[in-house]
């Protein structure tokens, strides 16, 4: 039996759309993405998700104020009731606690546009160009209680060109993150022991 996957996203989920594919793609890959989630009920994931055939649902985290952690409850709820083995952020936008992080150790994989442990955060193409870098790239690392501080798993580098705006550098990036994603994902799946995690006593 494949490890089952849930992707959460914020945004438009193209690391979504890649994973899904690359998972789609060969009958031997190695996990199955099942469910995908947001912390925004109009995320365009959730709409491309859908249209690609997949359970796509909303936890809106305002309901929950400043209760991050009765947000990550509820989002934990979920994946234990798919019986979710694996938990792949996609352009998550929320900082995560120690609830959902320690709940998912070893489990819960990231995607940074940057080569960690330079430039996390936010604003990483920028920041790579302010700082005449010769090269960037992307990250797959395992989630812990740190901002962008986990375990790396895998990166992927690209030149940054004279003339390279914001723009262009970002584009050359996403190729990379969409390659890399999908095998960092199978990587982990090969090694990880099923079920997942089971619901909190």
């Amino acid at each position: 039996m494949k490890p089952r996957v849930a992707v959460l996203c914020s945004g438009r989920g193209s690391n979504m759309q890649a994973l899904v594919r690359a998972a789609r793609a060969a009958a031997d890959y190695p996990a199955e993405i099942v469910l995908v989630l947001s912390d925004k009920a109009d995320a365009p994931a959730l709409g491309i998700a859908r249209e690609m055939g997949l359970r796509a649902e909303a936890v809106p985290a305002k309901p929950f104020g400043k209760d991050r952690a009765a947000h990550e409850r509820a989002l934990d709820a979920r994946l234990i009731e798919e019986r979710i083995d694996i938990v792949c952020l996609a352009g998550y936008m929320r900082l995560l606690t120690p609830y959902l992080v320690g709940r998912w150790a070893g489990r819960m994989l990231n995607i940074h546009p940057s080569l960690l442990p330079k430039f996390p955060g936010l604003d990483t193409h920028a920041r790579a160009l302010a700082a005449s870098e010769a090269r960037h790239g992307c990250t797959v690392h395992l989630v812990t209680e740190g901002m962008d501080e986990g375990p790396i798993l895998g990166q992927a580098e690209v030149p940054v060109l004279p003339g390279d705006t914001e723009e262009t550098l970002s584009a050359r990036v996403l190729e990379q993150e969409h390659r890399l994603y999908p095998a960092m994902l199978a990587q982990l799946a090969q090694k990880i022991s099923l079920p997942g995690p089971a619901s909190p006593s």
